[in-house]
């Protein structure tokens, strides 16, 4: 991330040390999805379900282990948020239009407190997202759950004209929109990271936040207010960037993704990185790193797209099997 960065210093913390192996993850989604027979059409994001003129798209994740940051601050406002927003930019990276979402809570012992906090979260974010919250369901488990965990399914409509092709063409200019920080993925390094030689409470060194774990509960972006925008355009494909940070650019298909303005990374990239000896190539293949949702449209498009909301041109797509993104070929 930066030339005096802990690329060479030993014991550099990496994702799989700190317990999510993303490889044996993506093996075992992979024989997951085999063993299941019939799985209609599905999206690089979401599974569409065929209903006459429309698609019925279903999309569900949770919030991880970014929970137990919350948990330590004992502060659940925010994580209603981050459940929301993970499974409705999953959909909007489709060109698939949220429309009603349910929640599950599981827990060890029922919490009225906890439960209040993660409702106004989860109502905060579907007002952000303009979804209806049509039910949901809390289970007591003590046997099972140490603690609790938060997770969602979204549903959404799209016109069969309007769903991304999802694959990007050779030429196609990189669009990118920017996080708000770490979202909700590879909060398991980052939290090893921020604890390695101290707490979550400890004073956070840069402008923005007080503690250290008030950086890393910042709430996920919620990208919905792109829609409108995407589909007046010639949208080829859609990225939201989660857990294997910037490798998602390549669900929208094999080339190379030539990232020659990259966003700037929020300040608690650079904490994460430097508390933990991370290196430059382990944030990239971890972390969004300041940019949570890319978009692949032509050349005319993408300067309208820029034109007309917050997004920024971050490079092109060109023949290939890579990511490029500042010196790092992923």
């Amino acid at each position: 991330m930066t030339e005096d960065g802990p690329e060479d210093a030993e014991e550099g913390l990496t994702y799989a040390e700190a317990g999510v192996d993303i490889d044996a993850s993506e093996a075992a989604t992979a024989a997951l999805v085999g063993a299941v027979e019939g799985v209609e059409d599905e999206s690089a994001y979401a599974g569409l379900l065929d209903v006459g003129d429309r698609y019925l798209a279903l999309a569900t994740d949770g919030v991880g282990t970014k929970l137990l940051v919350a948990e330590a601050l004992e502060d659940y406002s925010t994580i209603g948020i981050d459940c929301m927003a993970m499974n409705v930019n999953d959909l909007v990276a489709g060109g698939v239009r949220p429309v009603a979402f349910v929640d599950y809570l599981a827990v060890d012992e029922p919490s009225e407190a906890l439960a209040e906090q993660i409702g106004e979260g989860l109502a905060a974010g579907a007002k952000e997202a303009e979804v209806a919250l049509v039910g949901g369901e809390t289970a007591v488990m003590p046997e099972v759950v140490k603690g609790f965990d938060l997770a969602g399914t979204v549903a959404g409509l799209a016109p069969k004209d309007a769903v991304f092709p999802g694959e990007a063409e050779v030429g196609d200019v990189l669009v990118g929109f920017a996080s708000s920080g770490i979202h909700s993925n590879g909060l398991t390094l980052a939290r090893e990271a921020a604890t390695r030689e101290g707490a979550y409470t400890d004073a956070y060194p840069y402008e923005g936040y007080e503690t250290v774990g008030e950086a890393l509960l910042e709430p996920t972006r919620i990208y919905t207010y792109l829609l409108d925008h995407l589909r007046d355009l010639d949208v080829h494909a859609a990225a939201h960037v989660t857990g294997g940070g910037w490798t998602n650019l390549s669900r929208m298909g094999d080339f190379e993704y030539d990232v020659t303005d990259p966003l700037p990374a929020q300040d608690v990239f650079t904490f994460v990185q430097e508390r933990g000896n991370v290196s430059d190539e382990e944030m990239h293949r971890t972390f969004n790193m300041g940019t949570g949702f890319v978009v692949a449209l032509p050349e005319t498009d993408a300067e309208t797209l820029v034109a007309e909301t917050d997004g920024e041109r971050i490079g092109e797509v060109r023949e290939g099997d890579s990511v490029e993104v500042r010196g790092l070929s992923l």
